[in-house]
């Protein structure tokens, strides 16, 4: 076995390396010869670094594997950042060892070291997915070096895996709050569809989180680590969206200074998501049909065809089989993107989701403001749950955006929220407080509103409930039994509908 690099009081030429390591950043070195393994190790701390040793492949791998998991409640994980690792050794060997910690430990960045070093094995190293490749004897300056780059690789590996964990909780399906059969349908169609290929259409009101599915589509996707390009067509001037979609070469037009890469061949290898195609113009629409049908355009003012591997996902805020029966968008390029649906149901049809995503924003906002918001007062719950919601979550998110800035509690209140909600109007809209008859609403004295059909339904059932509850003097158990429901899910009836009744007025009977 080749001797160890010098002893740190022996070290030549030690000034013109990058220096002892600024934190203790873990090594472990694998080598089949103890002293050899040891000695290393022991240069290793003194050169600032908490180095550890294992005897073999397979020692090496459980030592790893121990490293990356917490020692104890509340502890965290001291993972190796870097393994420095013999080709040459028994049972499991240097190039195998490799090939697991790639695959198992990819945040682990690997230096081989070798005695009889070939250009053959070098290169298999590197393609591997070794950073680095050092023969024996290994001047301690070049090891120094060779650390220093692995320090550096290992650093933008957990950025990059930090980042990813950010997209994910950001864009992942466990983004996407929703317990509602129709939500949960949205959920299992974006596992199926993710895996493949395939087109996907979304429809949906503006707001419904279109967008965010995309994410997720593509979060659950293998192509989740290339690009993910976004574009809202109806945003874009007519004139301009060629050459958004597809690049142009200098001087193609007026304005056209220098060549311009397109958002499909940005998005090569990955997936682009097109919202509001339905303002595509039909000229527009034959070109996109071409694209998706052979995956290759031509850049505007170019001759040159270009080829993408591109998934694509599309949304549509308004009726496509109606646009196509009046002539406004293209027979065939429906069939082409309707391939899997997805449709987004509007908050009014989820309202039993509302409570769940205002926790959500809020918890979100509380943590932007440094603040603690606890939740939301009974009132103000059912404020948000009458509310028709005409600008769906997007609008939600906003108004518990405005409560969490504005509110001097850490629950927020009715207080807090703007007039229109509470009064379950949409904004600008005067509102009689008289029924369609002239006469009052309902029994409870409670405004009659002029609401989406979704939303207006649900007066009706808190007029029934409320009557119900009236007749069997406030015993929910009996009010079950009539409404032939059980009494958790009056509970969630009530909850939902805004029905709060007080501890001192004998209403918590039963």
């Amino acid at each position: 076995m080749t001797p160890p690099p010098e002893r740190p009081t022996e070290r030549a030429g030690a000034a013109e390396g990058p220096g002892p390591a600024p934190e203790r950043t873990r090594i472990l070195v694998v080598d089949d010869d103890p002293i050899a393994a040891e000695s290393l190790a022991e240069f290793l701390q003194a050169d600032g670094y908490d180095a550890a040793s294992a005897l073999d492949g397979e020692e090496a791998l459980a030592m790893l594997d121990a490293a990356a998991r917490p020692p104890g409640a509340g502890e965290a994980a001291r993972p190796f950042a870097i393994v420095i690792c013999d080709v040459s050794m028994p049972r499991t060997g240097g190039i195998a060892t490799l090939r697991r910690m790639v695959k198992e430990h990819p945040a682990t960045v690997v230096v081989m070291l070798t005695g009889y070093g070939t250009i053959e094995s070098a290169v298999e190293s590197v393609r591997l997915g070794a950073s680095d490749y050092l023969t024996k004897p290994v001047v301690d300056t070049e090891l120094r070096f060779a650390l220093e780059r692995a320090r550096r690789q290992h650093a933008l590996l957990a950025e990059n895996q930090s980042l990813k964990s950010q997209l994910d909780d950001r864009f992942g399906p466990q983004s996407i709050v929703g317990t509602d059969h129709r939500m949960v349908k949205v959920f299992d169609l974006i596992e199926a569809v993710a895996p493949s290929k395939t087109t996907v259409l979304m429809t949906g009101e503006s707001g419904v989180g279109k967008s965010l599915v995309a994410h997720a589509i593509h979060r659950q996707s293998p192509r989740r680590d290339k690009p993910y390009v976004e574009l809202a067509c109806g945003s874009i001037p007519e004139t301009l969206l060629e050459s958004e979609l597809f690049g142009h070469v200098r001087g193609s037009f007026t304005g056209a200074h220098a060549d311009k890469i397109g958002k499909f061949l940005a998005a090569d290898g990955g997936t682009i998501f097109l919202d509001e195609i339905n303002s595509a113009s039909p000229g527009m629409q034959l070109k996109l049909l071409r694209v998706l049908q052979e995956r290759r355009f031509e850049p505007v003012g170019s001759n040159t065809t270009v080829e993408v591997d591109v998934r694509v996902v599309l949304a549509s805020n308004q009726a496509l089989e109606q646009m196509v029966a009046e002539g406004k968008f293209r027979q065939d390029l429906y069939y082409r993107i309707n391939v899997v649906k997805i449709e987004l149901p509007s908050l009014r049809e989820r309202t039993s989701d509302i409570p769940a995503l205002a926790s959500h924003f809020l918890r979100k906002n509380g943590a932007d403001l440094g603040r603690a918001l606890v939740g939301f007062s009974a009132e103000a719950m059912g404020a948000l749950v009458r509310y028709s919601w005409p600008g769906n979550v997007r609008e939600l998110q906003n108004v518990i955006e405005r409560a969490s800035v504005l509110s001097r509690s850490p629950t927020i209140g009715v207080q807090d929220l703007p007039q229109h909600v509470v009064e379950n109007t949409a904004p600008g809209l005067t509102l009689s407080p008289r029924g369609p008859d002239g006469g009052s609403a309902d029994d409870d004295d409670s405004p009659w509103t002029p609401t989406a059909l979704e939303a207006a339904l649900m007066e009706p059932e808190r007029r029934i409930i409320l009557k119900a509850l009236k007749a069997n003097n406030y015993n929910r158990q009996k009010t079950a039994d009539d409404l032939r429901i059980n009494r958790t899910t009056l509970y969630k009836k009530m909850k939902l509908l805004g029905i709060v009744l007080g501890e001192d007025d004998g209403r918590l009977a039963g």
